[in-house]
């Protein structure tokens, strides 16, 4: 398991490879699809993404004793963001993207060009993803966009991911899409002898 700590430079981005197992510790910010295409539409982010990380999630928070807490964060499908993601990577200095399902080609050449990494949380494991976030430091636009898609300003502790595009242009997406692909046809070419 690799330690990914703040800060989140371009060196330690670099270093990660697809595959690796990850646990980050320091500021995570939500973005979902309205703050994607907000920002992509000419709006300036509310917070400094340079060498920041993105979570796509719409987390459940509550507040108890004056004080957010959040009680489910699982990822969103990540793919939703292929419109936006290469270039808010791009042109703020986005060093890591958290979601599931992985993302599209855009996303993958503009991580290796620029040094970003997209990272993996397991779906169906909100509660347990949860546990990881250990405060709320603010949120965001919670008027404008509402709770599950303000961005939440998040202090994670060991917050359990997997590397599955690195910034080399790997992909394993990609990877297990080719190998599905050539799986397919030698089972179809048997089929039709």
């Amino acid at each position: 398991m690799i330690q990914l700590q703040a800060p989140f430079t371009e060196d330690k981005i670099r270093a990660l490879k697809t595959g690796d197992m990850v646990e980050i510790t320091g500021v995570v910010f939500t973005g979902r699809d309205a703050v994607h295409k907000w920002i992509h539409d000419g709006n300036e982010p509310p917070v400094s993404l340079k060498d920041g990380i993105i979570y796509h999630c719409g987390p459940v928070v509550v507040k108890q004793e004056g004080k957010w807490v959040v009680t489910a964060a699982g990822p969103t499908t990540s793919i939703r963001e292929e419109p936006y993601q290469a270039g808010i990577i791009e042109k703020y200095g986005l060093r890591a993207v958290i979601g599931k399902g992985g993302m599209g080609e855009k996303t993958r050449l503009a991580c290796a060009k620029f040094g970003c990494v997209y990272l993996h949380a397991v779906g169906g494991a909100a509660q347990v993803l949860a546990e990881a976030i250990k405060e709320v430091e603010t949120v965001y636009g919670l008027e404008q966009f509402g709770s599950p898609e303000a961005i939440w300003q998040l202090r994670v502790e060991k917050f359990p991911v997997v590397v599955t595009i690195d910034a080399h242009g790997r992909s394993l997406h990609k990877e297990i899409e080719a190998s599905s692909s050539e799986k397919l046809a030698e089972i179809f070419s048997t089929i039709k002898k």
